[in-house]
């Protein structure tokens, strides 16, 4: 743990990990990404830009929300961001349905348990053992 300054007011915290904000900006911050789940909602057809002017957020932070799968657009909207392996349209995330699921299996396959080898010397390796002259 160490003793850091919050990126947005400045005051003096004990930071543990994360984004460096202290835990007032970080509920000010929630609150504000409730406000804006809540303004997409009502308004479907909303452009980021838009969001960002009435609901004073940076485009970076809704993009962060909307990579972290926190926000999403509703298939209607004209809204889109590319999967970041393969290309495709998506509305949330980074990766499309397709390209997780590849990721998930190509993942799976590295942590398969191979069954356990049974050595040929059955001694108790705990046993001490002497060495005859």
């Amino acid at each position: 743990m160490e003793v850091v300054s919050c990126k947005d007011c400045g005051r003096l915290y004990n930071h543990i990990g994360g984004v460096r904000l202290c835990v007032d900006c970080k509920a000010k911050l929630e609150d504000k990404f409730t406000e804006v789940k809540r303004y997409i909602e009502d308004h479907k057809n909303a452009t980021v830009n838009e969001v960002s002017e009435i609901m004073e957020v940076s485009t970076k932070q809704i993009n962060q929300w909307i990579r972290e799968e926190r926000l999403a657009f509703s298939e209607d909207s004209s809204i889109f961001f590319q999967c970041d392996s393969c290309g495709t349209n998506i509305r949330t995330g980074r990766f499309c349905d397709q390209c997780k699921a590849e990721m998930s299996r190509n993942l799976g396959g590295l942590y398969r348990k191979e069954s356990p080898k049974i050595s040929k010397d059955r001694r108790d390796p705990a046993k001490m053992r002497f060495l005859d002259n």
